[in-house]
């Protein structure tokens, strides 16, 4: 697919609260809840830690039954990537047409996304990436982002990712800074294929340490990942259970930067559909081009 042009968010809103207490945590989404709750749309729904969601109950009153809550460790429950996913079937399954519906939204940065600065990467890749993927919808978000638990230098790269911010930078120069970092290179000991064969890759899984069910979805996303790839010049396979890699190579470059991030239609395959099956069951997919070549890393756990 070709790459994508940087869009106007459109009628996506896509808001940020900056707050270091609890108290300016509520002072920033009650306006935010008061809104939703004051327009023809569903109700508004509070995605947050669940103390935080204590404190809004608390703050509502009898307009607590009108807004949803939701803690934010059962919504964030992977990765970024799961994250889109959650996002756009809930958006499908209870918003009002054209995706309408207020979300407040905090990140569980003291879960999977603090754990670490490449974890981190991954989640303000996403929140840049919403902007576009999200575009065409008129949903209103409101970014929750506490400095208790987020940290300065999350807030300072996140704040480029929100428009309104004086900050703000386009989407596709944020994740060309994410993708500009080196990845490591293959030990020399990594296992080379010439194929990326499911039967293969999944023995070879099962020997470094996998279950077998793990080792079948790992294979299964190496196949789907190799699909717009095709054909694939070159497979290595290295790594212990559970963070066993794979890099597929091609003389095709992936040139969509939103290549695998863009939700599938549901019933009819799509163009980097593999690659969105790939995310779905990976830890990590980075794709990156070599001159003329594609390289597509796939890291399960």
């Amino acid at each position: 697919m070709p790459a994508r042009s940087a869009r106007a968010h459109g009628t996506f809103d896509h808001r940020m609260a900056v707050f270091d207490t609890d108290e300016a945590f509520v002072a920033a989404a009650l306006p935010f809840l008061a809104e939703g709750l004051a327009v023809d749309e569903p109700p508004p729904v509070a995605i947050a830690a669940p103390a935080k969601l204590a404190l809004l109950r608390d703050a509502l009153g009898g307009e607590a039954g009108q807004v949803g809550f939701v803690p934010h460790t059962e919504w964030y429950t992977g990765s970024a990537a799961n994250a889109v996913a959650q996002g756009a079937g809930y958006l499908a399954a209870h918003a009002a047409p054209h995706g309408r519906v207020h979300l407040l939204m905090e990140p569980d940065w003291s879960g999977r996304a603090g754990r670490s600065a490449r974890e981190t990467s991954e989640w303000i890749r996403y929140e840049a990436f919403a902007n576009l993927l999200f575009a065409p919808l008129a949903t209103t978000a409101l970014c929750a982002y506490d400095t208790r638990t987020a940290g300065p230098a999350v807030v300072d790269a996140a704040r480029r990712a929100h428009p309104g911010t004086g900050v703000y930078e386009d989407p596709l120069r944020i994740a060309a800074e994410l993708d500009a970092v080196a990845l490591p290179p293959p030990p020399a000991d990594a296992l080379a294929l010439s194929v990326p064969e499911p039967h293969a890759v999944h023995s070879w899984a099962t020997g470094r340490g996998l279950p077998p069910a793990d080792a079948e979805l790992f294979a299964a996303a190496v196949t789907e990942a190799a699909e717009p790839l095709d054909p694939v010049t070159r497979v290595l396979l290295w790594g212990e259970a559970p963070a066993c890699v794979c890099e597929l190579r091609s003389a095709r470059r992936v040139d969509d930067p939103l290549a695998g991030f863009v939700p599938p239609p549901a019933t009819e395959p799509a163009p980097g559909q593999g690659l969105w099956f790939a995310r779905q069951v990976c830890a990590y997919v980075d794709v990156r081009q070599d001159g003329a070549s594609g390289v597509v890393r796939l890291q399960y756990g």
